[in-house]
C-alpha cells in the first residue's frame, strides 16, 4: 500500500506543475497565472474538489506520445465562492498552450454535466492557443459536444467565462454561447481568423489586440460584457457579478441585508431633468440615486452607450435596470442598443430578476444605414423580449417617451406591471417640430407668417402632449410621482410583485427576431 500511495502523490505533484517548472516560470514572465493560482484567487480557501487530474491524451501521433501531462491542460473540479457552490474549469497555457483536446472535451463535458444536473452556476476560464491540431477531427469535435452543453444549459444555470489569454478559431463560440464574458486588458483576445490569415484573405494589416482584443469586443463588436485591467480584477468581478444571480432558474437571488433606508428621497432627482427638452443629463446618476448605495454593477458598459443595463440592488433585493442615456446619442434607439437591452431582459426573466426601465427616449435612430442594416427586426427583439418576460416589470418615463420607442420601453401595453412618470415626461407619437409640420401643413402654407404661426402650434401641441398627465387620464400611465420619491415607490411597488405568478402559453419555444 505504501508504493501505491508514493505513486499517487507523485502523479498528483506532477499534474500540480502542470507543463512543468520552465513553462510556469514563462507563464508569469508574461504577466499571467497558471490555472490553478487562478482558481485559488476564485475559489473560497480549502473548497476546491478536483476531477480528472490524472487524465492525459491517447494521440500516439506526431510525437505526441512523449507530451503526456496529467490534466491534458484544463484543470475541472468544483468548490465555493463566498460559500456557494459553483463548477469550474479552467484552460492551463503551460500543458500544450492550454490546446484542446478529446481528453480536454471529455472533462469539461463531464464538468458541464454535473453543474447542470446539481443546478449550479459553472465557470470557465479560457486561456488556450485552440484546438489541438495533432488531433484533428476529434478535438473539432469535442467542441460540437462543449457547445451543445453551453445551449441546454443556457437559462438554467448561469454560465460565465473569463478570458485570461487567446481564444481562437471555432474556440471562441464557447464563450460567446454563455451569459457573460469578462475579457482582461492586454492578455486576452477573441477571433475567428487571426492576423495572417486576415493579411492573406483581404490584405488588411491588422495586430492582435487590434482584431480582437478587450477594447475591441467590448466598444465595438458587443461579444464581451466586462473589461478588467489585471487578473486579479476580472476573478474578483466574477465573485461580484455572481453575487446578483441565482444558483439556477428554479430560484431567486441571493438577498444581502438591507443597508440603505427604503424610504430614502433623493432630492437632486427633482431638479436633474433640464429645462430644455434636448439638453443632456446623466442618466447613471439617476439610477444611484434610486438604488441601494454602491449597488449598481453595469453590464455592456463601453457598447451601444445610448442604452444601460446592469444589476443593482432595492432594499437588499437584487433587479435588473434597463435605461436610455440622455447623454449619448440623445438616448435613441438603434440596432446595437436594441440587441444590448434585449439580450439583459431576456437574462433577468430566465434568473428570476424584477426589471425596472427608465425610459427617455426621442425614438428609434433614422437613418439609410439602420433601415438597411435591419433598426425594424433588431428593435423588434426589444419588443419580443419585454413581452416574453413573466418576472415583475416596472417602468418609470423621465422625459421623452416618443412613437414606437415609448411602447418598446417596457410600455404597459408590453405586460408591464407598473408604469411611473415624471412630471417631466413627455409621451407622444412624434416630437412637436415634426408633429405640427404634419398635422398643420394646410394652415401653415397659407399663413402670412410661417413661423409665428409654426412656433403657436408647436407650442399648443406641448401644451397637450408634452407631459404626462393625459396618458395618465387614460391609464397607460399608472401614477405620476415627484422624482425624489422613485425610490420608496419602487421599493414596495417590488413588496407587492415579488409573489407575481405569470406564465406564458406552452410552446417548444418562440421564434425570436435574430
Amino acid at each position: 500500500m505504501t508504493d501505491q500511495l508514493t505513486q499517487l502523490r507523485e502523479m498528483r505533484e506532477r499534474a500540480l506543475l502542470a507543463g512543468g517548472r520552465k513553462r510556469v516560470e514563462e507563464q508569469h514572465a508574461r504577466g499571467k497565472l497558471t490555472a490553478r493560482e487562478r482558481l485559488a484567487l476564485l475559489l473560497d480557501p480549502d473548497s476546491f474538489q478536483e476531477l480528472g487530474a490524472l487524465s492525459t491524451h491517447r494521440n500516439t501521433d506526431f510525437g505526441m506520445d512523449a507530451k503526456r501531462y496529467p490534466g491534458d491542460g484544463v484543470v475541472t473540479g468544483f468548490g465555493k465562492i463566498n460559500g456557494r457552490r459553483v463548477a469550474v474549469y479552467a484552460q492551463d497555457f503551460t500543458v500544450l498552450g492550454g490546446s484542446f483536446s478529446e481528453v480536454q472535451a471529455i472533462k469539461i463535458c463531464r464538468i458541464q454535466d454535473l453543474a447542470l444536473e446539481s443546478g449550479i452556476p459553472i465557470l470557465g476560464l479560457f486561456d488556450s492557443g485552440g484546438a489541438r491540431i495533432q488531433e484533428g477531427v476529434r478535438s473539432l469535435a469535442g467542441y460540437g459536444e462543449m457547445f451543445t452543453r453551453n445551449v441546454l444549459s443556457s437559462g438554467v444555470i448561469p454560465q460565465l467565462s473569463v478570458m485570461m489569454g487567446p481564444c481562437a478559431g471555432g474556440s471562441v463560440y464557447a464563450p460567446a454561447l454563455t451569459d457573460f464574458v469578462i475579457m482582461t486588458q492586454g492578455s486576452s483576445f477573441m477571433f475567428l481568423t487571426g492576423p495572417e490569415v486576415v493579411r492573406t484573405v483581404t490584405g488588411e494589416e491588422v495586430d492582435t489586440e487590434a482584431l480582437g482584443g478587450a477594447l475591441v469586443h467590448n466598444i465595438h463588436s458587443g461579444v464581451a460584457h466586462f473589461m478588467a485591467d489585471s487578473e486579479n480584477q476580472a476573478l474578483e468581478l466574477v465573485k461580484v457579478l455572481l453575487s446578483y444571480l441565482p444558483q439556477n432558474n428554479t430560484e431567486d437571488p441571493p438577498q444581502v441585508t438591507p443597508y440603505d433606508d427604503p424610504d430614502r428621497m433623493a432630492e437632486a432627482l427633482n431638479h436633474i431633468v433640464p429645462a430644455h427638452e434636448d439638453e443632456p443629463y446623466d442618466m447613471i446618476e439617476v439610477i444611484r440615486a434610486v438604488v441601494d448605495r454602491e449597488s449598481f454593477l453595469e453590464v455592456h458598459s463601453q457598447y451601444a452607450r445610448n442604452a444601460i443595463t446592469g444589476f443593482a440592488r432595492l432594499d437588499g433585493f437584487a433587479v435588473g435596470v434597463i435605461a436610455n442615456q440622455p447623454a449619448h446619442l440623445a438616448g435613441v434607439l438603434d440596432i446595437d442598443s436594441s440587441d444590448k437591452i434585449a439580450r439583459f431582459i431576456r437574462i433577468c426573466d430566465a434568473f428570476n430578476l424584477p426589471l425596472i426601465t427608465f425610459v427617455d427616449t426621442p425614438g428609434f435612430l433614422p437613418g439609410v444605414n439602420q433601415e438597411h442594416y435591419g433598426v425594424i427586426r433588431h428593435g423588434a427583439k426589444v419588443i419580443y423580449a419585454y413581452c416574453e418576460a413573466t418576472v415583475p416589470k416596472i417602468s418609470i418615463v423621465l422625459r421623452k417617451a416618443m412613437g414606437g420607442a415609448y411602447i418598446a420601453m417596457s410600455s404597459k401595453q408590453m405586460r408591464s406591471d407598473l408604469a411611473y412618470a415624471w412630471p417631466t415626461a413627455q409621451i407622444a407619437v412624434m416630437g412637436a417640430e415634426g408633429a405640427v409640420r404634419i398635422l398643420y401643413r394646410k394652415e401653415l402654407e397659407d399663413a402670412p407668417d410661417k413661423e409665428a404661426r409654426a412656433q403657436e402650434f408647436i407650442d399648443l401641441y406641448r401644451q397637450k402632449f408634452f407631459n404626462p398627465y393625459v396618458a395618465a387620464d387614460m391609464g397607460q400611465i399608472d401614477e405620476v410621482i415627484e422624482p425624489r420619491e422613485t425610490r420608496p415607490r419602487l421599493i414596495r411597488a417590488l413588496q407587492v410583485l415579488r409573489t407575481k405568478v405569470q406564465q406564458n402559453p406552452p410552446k417548444k419555444h418562440g421564434l425570436m427576431p435574430v
